[in-house]
């Protein structure tokens, strides 16, 4: 792998560091700021839990708009911007609705975060390292959530009855480190020749990526027939598949439960019996089992592909979650339920955590890329929204059939992952080893894996 692209790469993934740290970061002032400012749940999971998420709805779905209008690289930089003033202003909120506008500052950054990283990093990288290096914004996403988790556990009690603030504004460091970082990075080449015909522009950056050939390789990206329209219409039929695509595994990773899981792992965990700081402690199991199998994702996304990861995480989430299920129906105590959860969160990480940016990012044409990727994600993050503000509500139920209302959450989760499983098996094609161009031409459009 060419070391300056590996390079600027992990600059841009670093967005990811930043979407998990501030996605997550949050489960450890969950029932600081519950007892702090005691809201109804429904105040609280729409307030507090998902406002940030309903910035992040908003920002993925107008996050294609400055990507392909403003350029990849200073959309990059003002994510940073936006990440910077979420923390610090969510840290020092004084009430409920200051802290809800901060949060959801920092979920706009997440939105388009979620856009414009994984198109900038699938277009500057080679067919048979993109999988990885795609992939590596996931694992900064997984590394922020873990370093979230350390964080909240080892500031517990730092600032007495405000250790949540300090928990929440750590994050500006990294934001401004990151921001200062995306200045050194190239625009994007595939967005300077088919956005912008740039084409002196295009190769500048290709040589700065350290492409061998730029002139070969310019030609090729210029020649695509699928390039040759310049309107981006997502209901044009030549689209309609790549959407119809982008729609299901972005549905799927939410219906998944990841979210509700890393959101509420502490009260779940406290829940079938931990103590409130067990059950951080814990929390940063969750994060380190996630980082470990992210590793293994990175490992084999582009050797045994993309659908293959789909297909074996979807068995694994089907077995984790109904142990789930079970743990609670049987009262069987916090050690069975938390080694299950660990389980889940494995075969999250090898599964859709890998391959969900990575397939989305491929799937589009260079010009309808950008629109693509966010509509992706606008589906990703609404549905994580929906989830993250009924979940006090569940949780908080005391009769009827909620009675055992995790038990019955899981098992929900559970069928939604059986249905993810038959979608693989007949509908997900297969991108690994495939130029953008060659995917955007149909050469992606079976099942199977190629070679």
């Amino acid at each position: 792998m060419r070391p300056r692209m590996f390079g600027i790469a992990v600059v841009a993934a670093m967005a990811g560091f930043l979407f998990g740290f501030d996605t997550v970061v949050i489960s450890g002032a969950n029932l600081p700021i519950k007892e702090l400012w005691n809201t109804s749940p429904w105040f609280h999971g729409f307030f507090i839990m998902s406002m940030a998420l309903w910035g992040t709805v908003l920002g993925a779905l107008t996050g294609g708009w400055p990507t392909d209008k403003w350029g990849r690289k200073p959309t990059l930089f003002w994510i940073g911007v936006l990440y910077t003033v979420s923390a610090v202003g969510s840290a020092l909120a004084p009430e409920p609705y200051s802290f809800s506008f901060f949060r959801f500052i920092g979920g706009i950054g997440v939105g388009i975060s979620s856009v414009a990283a994984p198109a900038y990093i699938a277009e500057i990288a080679e067919a048979r390292w993109r999988g990885r290096l795609v992939a590596a914004y996931q694992f900064n996403i997984v590394f922020g959530i873990l370093a979230a988790f350390i964080s909240n556990y080892l500031l517990q009690g730092v600032g007495g009855s405000n250790d949540w603030r300090w928990m929440l504004g750590i994050e500006a460091l990294p934001a401004l480190v990151y921001t200062v970082l995306v200045l050194g990075i190239p625009e994007s080449p595939r967005w300077l020749a088919v956005k912008k015909s740039n084409r002196a522009g295009a190769r500048q950056a290709l040589i700065k990526l350290g492409v061998a050939q730029p002139d070969e390789l310019l030609a090729r990206i210029e020649a695509s027939p699928a390039e040759q329209q310049t309107k981006v219409n997502l209901l044009s039929r030549e689209i309609r598949r790549p959407v119809i695509l982008a729609f299901f595994i972005a549905f799927f990773n939410q219906l998944s439960g990841i979210n509700f899981i890393l959101y509420y792992a502490p009260e779940i965990l406290e829940r079938a019996g931990l103590a409130t700081r067990d059950s951080l402690f814990n929390s940063i199991a969750l994060g380190g089992i996630n980082l470990i199998f992210t590793f293994v994702g990175l490992y084999l996304i582009d050797r045994s592909g993309r659908r293959a990861l789909i297909i074996w995480g979807s068995l694994g989430y089907i077995i984790s979650l109904g142990m789930v299920a079970y743990s609670f129906f049987a009262s069987a105590g916090a050690g069975w339920l938390l080694v299950f959860l660990l389980v889940f969160i494995a075969s999250h990480a090898v599964g859709q955590g890998t391959v969900i940016w990575v397939f989305i990012s491929e799937i589009f044409p260079n010009r309808a890329r950008a629109a693509g990727q966010s509509f992706g994600a606008s589906v990703h993050w609404v549905l994580a929204a929906i989830i993250t503000l009924v979940t006090p509500v569940f949780l908080d139920a005391q009769k009827g059939l909620l009675r055992h209302q995790p038990g019955y959450i899981f098992l929900f989760f559970m069928a939604m992952m059986a249905a993810q499983l038959i979608w693989a098996f007949g509908f997900m094609p297969e991108t690994r080893g495939r130029t953008l161009e060659e995917i955007a031409a149909g050469a992606g459009a079976e099942s199977g894996v190629h070679r």
